[in-house]
């Protein structure tokens, strides 16, 4: 390494062009330039490069550079953040680095001719010592790698009179293996950042880092860095890192016979048998599917799909959602497929079907016509797979389909198509409107409504005889047909007999499925109730016929219609509740257009060909696509011609319409309000943006709150426990009324004590098997948390899960990052001063100096000319300026050239002259011409007027105090004054000159975003304390708590250093660097326009990147929150009071439940659980 001395760096893109172009240049292994200190540290290889033709790189560049004094040699920095020095590795002894190597040396013939290898081979520098053997032809030397190398030594041996080569296998360095558990990855970019940095330090000869087992293995050399140096080196990186394993110790060199042992399954991996310490890591080839079941009622069948699930064989984690009717899988291919999945889950008794684009990569599935037999699928099949980009293919004969995974770098779904149609067969995609189906509960609403009308046929006639007899009192003077048989019971038994049988088929497949499994569910309860009831009174009858009573018992015959009505009906409304609480992503997946028109040009690329309209499922990337008004847009792209307005409101929630030209992004599903759009697709498919919004919906309605979680072991024991309940029930009052039949005696002069008893204990046994209702426990939180995330994707906040959730109601501190976040994230011009006569100016209009002071800047690549290029393309109101010659850029003092054509482009600026305008207005465009008012001082002056056609070239000079005079230009007080004004406020100022008089000051700036201020005060009115990870000073956003100067590394150290006081921290940023804080942070919120990396890493997503969204999305968090509690009160108490109500626990008030009405209750509150969720809205 060398540390290298560069002035002449103004800014953070000098660093980056030293950075990325001396890194491109051969021998260089890395590179780190710091701004502040004006050096760069640069690792090389001293066999390609010399210190010397480094500086020549850098001053090629346009930077004055040279070797820092005593600062050669062998040396390396662990760099954190660009140019800030964290940590030093530990300093060695490199006398004591030994390196050995075995060569294969052939030619000997005598002990003479070894001693004389031997001799002349210890004489070399870097050479320790060497022992060579005649009888094996080989020789082990040890030597010291920074004086002497292997291939210099073969070369010494071979200029003796020898052949010498290097044993394969045979360079062995003393290298130890260790494990380091590191937390805090998010993803493969994680991965990526940490095994780039450490592998390239000194010592370190592999790192392999596994982000499923939260784990890295090191193998490197312990005489030229320590584990623990590691270990703080990834822990500087944001990382939390721990030593995990004991190390081992590769063999040495006069091990052989252990070392030719070795097998290397992986890089830098050794054999287990070799390597007791050393622990496999995690197979990489884990899955994730999604599939959709049907058939769900309560949280027990939740725990029953994911306790019978996870047990088997190659699933690694199942977790299903109740309301959205959907399991997420991660499981091993090479052990189980999804299909098997599939299959398990139905043996449980419930419906279970893939979901579309599960899978990684590209996925379709296609319905395919024209095959006769088998020949026919294995002419498809083998047809595609001969195909690059095709991973995998299956056909079916009985369903005629085809599912496809493929790459959509390499092929689309249109070339698939054609590749079935070249083998002579017909093929189209399959719609997606069964998904949509699901979600709104069509199918299951439709199911519940008959089976309620049907329960209802039956059910009606049971309740007017009910009601009848015991209004009237005729059961105690019954008709009797036969003896023991009377007419009331005559007629419940035929209208409770088809209703048993026939209605109750549905609940009997599902209670079966259930207790094949050994598991019950809320269908066990109800087929436990109907099923007692109706043996009970049909015994009961049978009984009473045989003995020839004068009576006819008091049977339970009208429990099952009752109850069958009221669930169907609970259901009914339940599912028709459900499918209004996913409205919101029923409403997102129907954005996606359904067609698009395809334009293709000839070869010219210039002629457009023809224009078809096709399936929105066949366009690919870089199609070309007409849009017209008034239509959707069919997928993500760049408009590439035409002026339109866009409604995209339905996915950021920005209620404005947005204006869309040639180079503007368009989002798929948005609305074109006018103008016709030539557009480019980007994105397509899986890969839109309302595709990953519906995905990262999903995902969270899937997810399971912590409490929620609670709420599901509860219920998996639920069912058992009112089982027990009900028999213990039984038990106490059969005793009950054999100690004490007074108790429980009601006149009836049919029945005796006896039997009174136990129809008492029947009756209050069954009402507790009715009432009994785990499902309302189960809705509390899916309901509500459904509701909550998609209120939140229409207004533009995606949380991803019910835990952020539940998380984001406790914090208590907001942490922003600054740029990008609080700011705009780009420098803007902030202030512009004129320069009067008195300061040496020719009073010279706005308008005019930012018209050359634009087109001077237009020519450099500085991030504060490009702000200075849009401020006057804003003044002016243009899309290109004038021209700039000669131009010349001082790095550190600001730039020089020439400008000609401002005359035609004062003149033909848009300002200048009349101009239409559209507007969109609710129905249609109104279009309105009128004279644009100027501000005055955009006016051009009466001087400017006259003499305008006179200048034709301007002689412009920007920049700093001391390049104005270096050129001869003086700056008055005034001007130097207004100047420390702005620096004062952490701005930019930078000075004009034009044909050698100073003309104007411009302050440039990372602006605060208008909201931010309010956002900070509305947290703080919430009592949310919001502190500020900084550069600057942001007090103008009203942030009275900042961290500044602190490193992106350090920023988790920050979040923890909070969350060691106790707070609940939300962490927002949007940058790469902010990736470990927002994974840190007990919720992450990113914005929408940050990097891919972070959006990953973060809880809570922010589309619109407006910071009052935070304030949003912790206020929709206390929202959800209340409401989950509300319905867990609503659940617990009905259940605590309910079932001892049925149990008869307040008999003796005279109040005394019949199985029907436990059945209503029931019924009852499931609905009032999903209805509360509703009111969320």
């Amino acid at each position: 390494s060398v540390v290298v001395s560069v002035t002449g760096m103004t800014c953070n893109s000098c660093v980056s062009t030293i950075e990325s172009e001396v890194g491109k240049q051969n021998g260089i292994i890395g590179i780190q330039v710091s701004l502040s200190n004006e050096e760069a540290n640069v690792t090389y290889d001293p066999v390609v490069l010399t210190e010397e033709k480094i500086v020549e790189f850098i001053e090629d560049l346009g930077f004055d550079a040279k070797i820092a004094n005593g600062n050669t040699g062998l040396k390396r920095e662990i760099l954190g953040e660009r140019g800030q020095t964290n940590r030093k590795a530990p300093s060695h002894n490199t006398a004591n680095l030994w390196y050995t190597v075995v060569l294969n040396i052939e030619g000997m013939t005598c002990d003479a001719c070894v001693n004389s290898i031997q001799t002349t081979l210890c004489k070399l520098e870097g050479v320790n010592n060497i022992q060579v053997s005649l009888q094996n032809k080989q020789g082990v030397a040890q030597f010291n790698p920074l004086s002497i190398n292997p291939t210099q030594i073969v070369d010494a041996i071979d200029e003796m009179g020898f052949e010498s080569s290097i044993s394969v296998g045979g360079l062995r360095k003393r290298t130890k293996t260790a494990k380091i558990s590191i937390e805090g990855m998010t993803c493969n970019s994680c991965v990526q950042t940490i095994e780039h940095q450490i592998g390239s330090y000194t010592g370190v000869e592999s790192i392999n880092v596994s982000l499923d087992n939260k784990e890295a293995t090191v193998d490197y050399n312990p005489e030229l860095i320590t584990l623990d140096s590691i270990k703080d080196a990834i822990e500087d990186m944001g990382f939390d890192a721990a030593i995990k394993y004991g190390v081992v110790e590769s063999p040495s060199c006069n091990a052989r016979s252990k070392v030719n042992k070795r097998k290397k399954v992986a890089p830098k991996q050794t054999k287990l048998e070799d390597l007791t310490d050393v622990a496999v890591p995690m197979e990489k080839d884990v899955e994730r599917c999604f599939i959709n079941v049907t058939g769900m009622t309560c949280a027990s069948c939740v725990n029953n799909i994911e306790r019978n699930i996870g047990r088997e064989e190659g699933i690694v984690s199942i977790l299903v959602g109740l309301m959205s009717g959907r399991a997420e899988v991660k499981y091993r291919p090479s052990i189980i497929d999804t299909t098997t999945i599939v299959q398990l889950i139905e043996d449980l008794g419930f419906g279970a079907s893939i979901q579309d684009g599960s899978g990684k990569g590209g996925q379709t599935e296609l319905n395919i016509t024209g095959m006769t037999c088998s020949s026919c699928v294995h002419g498809i099949e083998s047809r595609l797979q001969e195909v690059d980009g095709v991973t995998y293919i299956s056909v079916a004969l009985a369903t005629s389909s085809a599912i496809v995974k493929y790459d959509p770098e390499v092929l689309g779904v249109r070339d698939i198509i054609s590749l079935i149609e070249d083998c002579g067969f017909g093929a189209s995609p399959r719609s997606h409107d069964s998904r949509v189906g699901a979600l709104d509960h069509r199918v299951a609403i439709q199911q519940w409504r008959r089976s309620f009308l049907t329960a209802l046929i039956f059910g009606v006639p049971v309740m007017v005889i009910m009601i009848y007899y015991m209004a009237s009192g005729a059961h105690n003077n019954p008709y009797l047909i036969v003896p023991g048989l009377s007419l009331q019971n005559l007629l419940m038994f035929l209208l409770c007999t088809p209703v048993q049988v026939y209605g109750g088929k549905y609940f009997y497949v599902q209670a079966w499925a259930a207790v094949k499994h050994r598991m019950a569910n809320m269908d066990v309860l109800i087929v436990m109730t109907t099923v007692i009831c109706y043996a009970y009174s049909v015994i009961l009858l049978i009984v009473s016929m045989i003995q020839q009573a004068q009576g006819s018992p008091k049977t339970f015959f009208e429990t099952p219609p009752m109850l069958f009505v009221f669930i169907a009906l609970g259901r009914w409304l339940e599912h028709i509740a459900k499918g209004k609480t996913s409205e919101a992503l029923a409403k997102l997946m129907q954005l996606q257009a359904t067609e698009a028109i395809l334009v293709v040009f000839a070869s010219d690329n210039t002629t457009v060909e023809k224009e078809e309209s096709i399936s929105v499922d066949l366009v690919q990337r870089g199609d070309y696509l007409r849009v017209p008004p008034g239509t959707k847009i069919p997928t993500d792209g760049k408009v590439v011609e035409g002026t339109s307005m866009a409604d995209e409101s339905v996915i950021t929630g920005e209620s404005m319409p947005v204006t869309k030209k040639a180079g503007s992004s368009v989002i798929g599903g948005s609305i074109n309000l006018n103008g016709s759009l030539l557009m480019q697709a980007t994105h397509v498919g899986s890969d839109s943006a309302l595709s990953q919004i519906v995905r990262l919906v999903e995902e969270a309605q899937t997810s399971k709150a912590p409490i929620q979680q609670v709420a599901d072991k509860i219920a998996g024991k639920f069912v058992p426990g009112v089982i027990i309940l009900s028999l213990l029930t039984w038990v106490v009052w059969v005793i009950v009324g054999y100690t004490n039949p007074a108790l429980i005696m009601t006149s009836h002069r049919f029945l005796s004590s006896h039997e009174m008893t136990f129809r008492f204990a029947f009756q209050t046994a069954i009402t507790v098997l009715a009432i009994a209702c785990p499902c309302a426990l189960g809705l509390a939180t899916p309901t509500a948390v459904m509701v909550g995330t998609g209120v939140g994707a229409q207004i533009g906040i995606l949380i991803k899960g019910g835990e952020p959730l539940e998380t984001s109601h406790k914090v208590k501190t907001v942490v922003f990052d600054k740029t990008g976040t609080i700011t705009h994230g780009e420098p803007r011009v902030v202030h512009e001063r004129l320069c009067t006569t008195e300061e040496g100016g020719s009073v010279m209009s706005l308008r005019h100096l930012m018209a050359i002071v634009g087109t001077a800047e237009n020519a450099s690549e500085h991030p504060l000319g490009a702000a200075v290029v849009k401020r006057a393309k804003e003044v002016l109101r243009v899309e290109t300026l004038a021209t700039a010659t000669n131009f010349k850029g001082i790095p550190g003092c600001g730039v020089q050239c020439s400008v000609s054509g401002v005359q035609a482009l004062l003149l033909n600026s848009n300002n200048a002259v009349t101009t239409n305008q559209s507007f969109p207005h609710k129905h249609n465009i109104i279009t309105c011409i009128f004279p644009l008012q100027i501000e005055p001082k955009y006016e051009l002056t009466t001087v400017e007027k006259t003499t305008l056609s006179q200048t034709s070239t301007y002689e412009v000079l920007i920049g700093n105090r001391e390049w104005m005079q270096r050129n001869g230009i003086s700056i008055p007080d005034s001007i130097d004054d207004a100047m420390s004004e702005q620096e004062e406020c952490g701005y930019t100022a930078v000075l004009t000159a034009i044909n050698g008089r100073l003309e104007g000051m411009i302050a440039i700036a990372d602006t605060v975003k208008a909201e931010a201020a309010l956002a900070v005060h509305t947290l703080q009115h919430m009592g949310i304390d919001p502190p500020e990870i900084t550069h600057i000073n942001p007090y103008q956003a009203g942030i009275r708590n900042v961290y500044a100067e602190v490193l992106p590394s350090h920023k988790v150290g920050k979040v923890r250093q909070l969350q060691e006081k106790g707070h609940k921290v939300a962490m927002v940023g949007d940058g790469v660097n902010d990736s470990p804080a927002l994974a840190q942070a007990d919720v992450g919120v990113a914005i929408g326009t940050g990097t891919d990396v972070a959006v990953e890493a973060a809880d809570v997503v922010l589309i619109k990147s407006d910071l009052m969204d935070v304030v949003a999305a912790i206020d929709l968090s206390r929202h959800v929150i209340r409401r989950i509690r509300l319905n867990f009160v609503f659940a617990c108490v009905y259940n605590l009071i309910g079932i001892p109500l049925a149990a008869g626990a307040f008999y003796t008030l005279g109040v005394v439940l019949e199985p029907w009405m436990g059945s209503a209750a029931m019924a009852l509150s499931s609905v009032s659980v999903v209805t509360s969720s509703l009111f969320l809205k």
